[in-house]
Parts: structure tokens; C-alpha cells; sequence
């Protein structure tokens, strides 16, 4: 009983229920007709509607089996035709995809009917999808960011770094970047940035002081004259106004002469790191001092170490800077997709272009994947798997088998009896 009721819950199980049922009852049937056959000639059409629904049971049963395995296990000719053709059903199957599926003009005019830039516009301006895209992204990033806390990658990494910017000729973009400044006139922005920070470290009280007591050490018959401190005093009031007033000066006159020798000392060392070989040696020369110095090295992986923690930092947090930032920019993108036509039609046209190519270089490697995919299925799993498919089908079979013999044998019997006249 449980069995039955086990085999009842399959889809498949049922219909070899009910096809294996029919079959014994034509075989009651045939044996209740055959007992009766004297006893009316009505019984003589029922047992032979019964003996051929039997035949044709068991004919279409053999057939539905031979196709997965061997009938009773008995070594049959042209049985088990799916196992024993794997290869064949592989390579046919493999054929057929790549043929009709894999077509390039029907994957063509399937891109083209798609327009999959409208629907990729569509798709990234929905907040939800923008916001899923983030999510995965971020737990992207944070997974591999662990990578980074490992020595071996920030050694890498580093010397990477160092290693290009050692090959780096750094000479003509100083230059350039210098011509830039001086072309705009920022080079004399820059130096009153740098005379206003000059005044204000030296109106500082510490800095007089500082000032006074350099003062007193180089003029040492101050200290023979018991006027050390005031004198010193004195001149580091008198040293700092006037720096402060020639500041001022060079601050409201444009013409001033220590801006012109500014102008020539910042155009000299153009022309020498552009004309003299010798100088931008001594660039790189300076460049590699500091790449070699022990402090570049510990800046390194202080910033290494602070990079890594922020980020790990951020991208743990529910409200992740970097994660909001991916999804703003895939609503962006999204929007601006869906504005503009032009675009979209470039992202179609790119796409319809490099269809052909690829179809043409990985046809091939698709056919040959599904053709080895089948090969290497495990026999007792395909069977099991395409018997899920289509074995209810094929036992409707067995079942239509049953009938139809039985009637062929039913009008059979009929066009005996009524040639016996």
C-alpha cells in the first residue's frame, strides 16, 4: 500500500500505474472472456478485445523501455537507445543549437527587436534595481578587500607603485605643469599665498623671539655690552616690519622687482628642465632619494593601513558613502540612457557589431560544451532526467496502445465472424 501510494505522488509513477493496470485487467478480462467463450458468442469479441489490448500493452511498454534501459534486463538488440547513444544525441542536440539557436542573423534580429540598451536604461533607473546592483557591488568589494590587509599585497603593491614612478621621466611634465602656471599668471597667485603665510609666521610671538635670539648669537659683541635682549628685541621687531612692509609692497605693485626676478628664476628652471639633460637627471636623481628614503616606505603603509581600515569601515556599514555613490551612479546612468537616444542607439549598434564576431568564435566552443556535457552525463541520470520530462507522454502511449488494440482485435474478430459467415 505504501508503495502505491508512494508511486501515486510522481507525475510519471501515475501513468505507469494506470498503463500497468490497464494491462492486468485486460488480462482478467481475456481470462474471464476465454472461460465464458462457450457460453454466448459475445464473450468471443471480449476475449479477443482483451488478448489484443494485451499485445498491444506489452508491445508499446517493450518500445517505451527499450528507449531508457533494457527490458527486464535481458541483453536485447536495439534497447537502452538512449544510454548506448549518447554521443550521437550529443553531437545532434549540440547541431541543432547552434544552428537554430546560435545563427547570426536570428541572434541579430533578436538584438535588434530587444533594443537592450531602452530595457538596460529601464532596468538601472528602477531604485530597487539600483539599490540591488549596489548591495552586490559593495559585498563585492568588501569580500575582496581582505586581500589588502595581507603583507605579500601591499609589498606588491608597493613596489608596482614605486617601480613605475621610478620609470617615470618626471622633467617634461614639471615643465609643462610650471608653463601651465606661469601662462596664467597663477605662479605670482602662488608666490603672494606664499609671502601672506611668511608675514603670519612671522608676526608670531614665538617666531620674534626665535628671530631676537638668532640676532643675539650672531652679533656677539652685543653680549660684551650687556644689551643682548633689548637690542636683539629690538631688531627682530624692526627685521619683521620690515618683511611685513615689503610684502605689503610687492602685494600692491605688480611691476615689483622681485616679482620679475620671480618670473625669470621660474622661466630658467623651465628652459633647464626642458633643454638641460644634466638638470633633469638631477630630478630624477632627487626622485629616486626620496623613493629610496625609509620614510617613503613607512608613509606607504601608514596610508596603506588608512586607506584599508576606511574602506573596510565603510563598505561594513549599512550606510556605506561608497555604496550609496554606486547606486546614485546607476540611477544616473540609467536616467541619462533613457534621455538620450543617441546614446542608445550607439550601445545597440556596438552590440549588433560585435555580435557576429563572437558568435563566430564561441559557436563552436558552445556546440562542442553541450556535445561533452551529454557524453559525460551519468547514464542512470539522463534517463532519470528525461523520463521527468517526457515519460508521462510516453505512457500515454502504453495506455493508447491498450486501447487501440484492443479495438483493432475487437474489428478483427468482427470481420472474421462475419467472412465465416
Amino acid at each position: 500500500m505504501r508503495l502505491l501510494i508512494s508511486a501515486w505522488q510522481s507525475p510519471v509513477s501515475r501513468m505507469k500505474l494506470v498503463a500497468g493496470l490497464l494491462l492486468l485487467l485486460a488480462a482478467l478480462l481475456y481470462v474471464i472472456a476465454t472461460r465464458f467463450e462457450a457460453a454466448h458468442p459475445a464473450w468471443g469479441y471480449l476475449a479477443s478485445f482483451a488478448e489484443a489490448a494485451m499485445v498491444g500493452a506489452i508491445a508499446d511498454w517493450f518500445a517505451v523501455t527499450a528507449l531508457f534501459r533494457r527490458p527486464l534486463g535481458l541483453p536485447i538488440p536495439h534497447t537502452a537507445i538512449i544510454p548506448r547513444s549518447k554521443t550521437r544525441i550529443g553531437q545532434s542536440l549540440s547541431g541543432f543549437i547552434t544552428t537554430h539557436f546560435l545563427a547570426t542573423p536570428l541572434v541579430l534580429a533578436k538584438l535588434q527587436e530587444l533594443d537592450l540598451a531602452a530595457r538596460l536604461a529601464g532596468w538601472l533607473r528602477h531604485p530597487a534595481n539600483a539599490e540591488a546592483v549596489g548591495r552586490q557591488l559593495t559585498g563585492i568589494a568588501h569580500f575582496g578587500l581582505a586581500a589588502l590587509h595581507d603583507e605579500r599585497v601591499r609589498t606588491f603593491v608597493e613596489a608596482k607603485v614605486i617601480g613605475r614612478v621610478r620609470k617615470f621621466d618626471l622633467a617634461p611634465p614639471l615643465a609643462q605643469a610650471l608653463r601651465v602656471l606661469t601662462g596664467q599668471g597663477r605662479h605670482q597667485a602662488m608666490l603672494d599665498e606664499l609671502l601672506l603665510r611668511l608675514d603670519s609666521i612671522m608676526q608670531d610671538e614665538d617666531t620674534r623671539t626665535l628671530v631676537a635670539d638668532a640676532i643675539s648669537r650672531e652679533i656677539r659683541t652685543l653680549r660684551y655690552l650687556g644689551l643682548s635682549r633689548p637690542v636683539s628685541g629690538w631688531s627682530a621687531n624692526k627685521f619683521v616690519d620690515g618683511l611685513s612692509a615689503l610684502i605689503a609692497e610687492i602685494a600692491v605693485d605688480p611691476e615689483h622687482l622681485i616679482r620679475q626676478r620671480f618670473d625669470e628664476h621660474v622661466g630658467e628652471y623651465i628652459e633647464r628642465l626642458e633643454q638641460d639633460p644634466d638638470y633633469a637627471l638631477e630630478v630624477e636623481r632627487i626622485l629616486a632619494q626620496l623613493l629610496d628614503h625609509p620614510a617613503t616606505s613607512a608613509y606607504f603603509r601608514d596610508l596603506w593601513t588608512e586607506l584599508t581600515q576606511w574602506l573596510e569601515s565603510d563598505l561594513a556599514s549599512t550606510d556605506s558613502r561608497i555604496g550609496r555613490r554606486i547606486v546614485a551612479l546607476c540611477r544616473g546612468l540609467g536616467d541619462g540612457l533613457a534621455a538620450d537616444q543617441a546614446m542608445r542607439n550607439w550601445i545597440n549598434e556596438q552590440l549588433l557589431a560585435a555580435a557576429p564576431g563572437l558568435l563566430e568564435r564561441y559557436r563552436g566552443q558552445i556546440g562542442a560544451y553541450i556535445a561533452e556535457r551529454v557524453e559525460n552525463w551519468e547514464s542512470r541520470e539522463l534517463v532519470e532526467q528525461l523520463e521527468q520530462s517526457v515519460g508521462k507522454d510516453l505512457q500515454y502511449i502504453r495506455i493508447n496502445g491498450t486501447l487501440v488494440g484492443g479495438l483493432v482485435g475487437l474489428l478483427l474478430h468482427a470481420l472474421t465472424q462475419l467472412v465465416a459467415g
